[in-house]
C-alpha cells in the first residue's frame, strides 16, 4: 500500500498524543482480549480502510462465536476497539496511543499504508503492544533506520520489492516481453518502490518510462507517445483509480497488449472504471485470489462467510485483515498467553500458518513468506490465476 515514511517522520509527530514509556511488561487482557484497529476508515485510503475492517470483524464474530480464543486452560472473547486515524499519520500516531494507553488493547490490526503504520511505531514500541498491518508493503516498513528489526511491528502482506521482481519474471517468462513500457504513479513510494524492484529484475528492454500524480485523469499524451513505440507489454503498478483509466484509455486508443500491474488494481473498481471490454489481458500481483477457493478450504469459507455478511465477493485487503487477527489468535495460543509482549514474541515465532491468503511463515525481519498470485483479468473477470512462489 501507499507512501511510506521518510527519515523526517519523527519531526512531524512531536505535537502528537505520544505513548506512556512502557516497563517490559506491556499490556495484559481483561475478561476479554482487547484488539485494537487503527485504521484508515475515512480519508484517501477509506476505501481500502473499509474493506479492512469487514474482514477484521468477520474474523472476530467467527472466533468469538466458538468461545473465543484459548489462553492456557479457559478461553476468552476479543473486544474490538475500532477507531479512525482518518488517512492521517499524525492521527494515527495519536490513535495508536490512545488505544495503548487509555483502552489498554494487546495488539492492534493496522494501519493499512506504510506511512500511518510507520508513525504509529514509536507509541506502539514505547507502549511494547505489538501491531499487524494488513497491507503496510514498504520494504522497510518492519525494519529501524539502523537495519534492526522493529519488535512489535509485523505484517500479513509481502513487500514491493518481492511483488515488483515478480511481476518482471511473469513478463519475461509468461508474456515473453522483451520490450516494455512503464507507467509510474510518482506521487508515492508505492508506485515508485514497485518500478525500481521491476526494472532491477527485468531482463528485456525498457523502451519507455514515464510518471503519472495520483488524480490524473487524462493519460492520452502518454498513450499516444507509446503507439509508435514497439513494446510488447505495459507495466503500470498504482491503484484501480488511476489504473482503471490508464486500461480504458489504452484500449480506446488501440493499445492491445498486456497491461501488468500491482496490488492496488485488485478491486472490482478497476473493470468498472476501465469497462468490461477493455479490462482484457490486464494482469496483476495480488496476496488473495478470488479463486483460491478452488484448493483452500479456508478461503472458501472465508469467501462464503463475507459473501453471505456484506453481499459481495471478498476483496483482497479484507482477507489480508481477516488472516492478520487469526494470526495474533494463532500467536496468543501459542505463547498460552495475551500479555501484550508474549504475543509479540508468538508473532515472531509463527511458522507454517495457515491463512485464507495461504500459509505463511514469519520471517527475522517480522515479514511473511508466502506465495504470491497473479490474476488475469478478461471482460473485467477473472479468467486465470498464475502461482508464483
Amino acid at each position: 500500500m501507499k507512501i511510506a515514511a521518510v527519515g523526517a517522520m519523527a519531526l512531524t509527530l512531536a505535537g502528537c498524543a505520544t505513548a506512556k514509556s512502557s516497563s517490559s511488561q506491556g499490556n495484559n487482557p481483561g475478561k476479554t482480549i482487547k484488539i485494537g484497529v487503527n485504521m484508515e476508515l475515512s480519508g484517501s485510503a477509506a476505501g481500502y480502510g473499509e474493506q479492512q475492517k469487514q474482514g477484521i470483524q468477520l474474523a472476530v464474530n467467527k472466533i468469538n462465536k466458538s468461545g473465543g480464543i484459548k489462553v492456557g486452560g479457559t478461553k476468552k472473547k476479543i473486544k474490538l476497539v475500532i477507531r479512525d486515524n482518518k488517512t492521517s499519520n499524525t492521527t494515527a500516531a495519536s490513535v495508536a496511543a490512545q488505544l495503548v494507553n487509555n483502552d489498554k488493547v494487546v495488539a492492534v490490526v493496522g494501519p493499512a499504508t506504510t506511512s500511518a503504520g510507520t508513525a504509529a511505531i514509536p507509541n506502539m514500541t514505547k507502549a511494547a503492544v505489538p501491531s499487524v498491518s494488513p497491507s503496510a508493503t514498504d520494504p522497510d516498513y518492519t525494519l529501524q533506520k539502523s537495519g534492526k528489526v522493529q519488535k512489535y511491528i509485523f505484517r500479513a502482506c509481502y513487500q514491493n520489492n518481492f511483488q515488483g521482481s515478480t511481476a518482471a519474471t511473469f513478463v519475461t517468462k509468461n508474456l515473453k516481453a522483451k520490450r516494455v513500457a512503464i507507467l509510474t504513479d510518482n506521487s508515492s513510494d508505492y508506485g515508485t518502490g514497485l518500478t525500481k524492484a521491476f526494472k532491477k529484475q527485468y531482463s528485456g528492454k525498457v523502451v519507455s518510462s514515464q510518471t503519472f500524480q495520483e488524480g490524473d485523469k487524462d493519460f492520452n499524451a502518454i498513450l499516444t507517445s507509446l503507439k509508435h513505440k514497439k513494446i510488447d507489454a505495459i507495466y503500470a503498478p498504482g491503484y484501480y483509480s488511476e489504473i482503471g483509466l490508464i486500461v480504458k484509455q489504452a484500449r480506446q486508443a488501440g493499445i492491445k497488449v498486456p497491461i501488468v500491474g500491482s496490488d492496488g488494481m485488485a478491486d472490482a473498481k478497476l473493470a468498472q472504471i476501465a469497462g468490461k471490454s477493455n479490462a482484457t489481458n490486464v494482469y496483476y500481483t495480488t496476496p488473495f485470489s478470488t479463486k483460491a477457493s478452488a484448493t483452500n478450504k479456508l478461503a472458501s469459507n472465508f469467501m462464503s462467510a463475507y459473501k453471505a455478511k456484506y453481499g459481495s465477493t471478498a476483496p483482497t485487503f479484507s482477507a489480508l485483515a481477516y488472516d492478520s487477527v487469526y494470526m495474533i489468535k494463532a500467536a496468543i495460543e501459542k505463547e498460552g498467553s495475551a500479555n501484550s509482549v508474549k504475543i509479540a514474541d508468538g508473532l515472531a515465532k509463527l511458522k507454517n500458518f495457515k491463512g485464507v491468503t495461504g500459509t505463511t511463515t514469519i520471517n527475522k525481519q517480522h515479514n511473511p513468506e508466502k506465495t504470491i498470485s497473479i490474476e488475469q483479468l478478461t471482460n473485467g473477470a477473472v479468467s486465470k490465476v498464475y502461482n508464483v512462489k
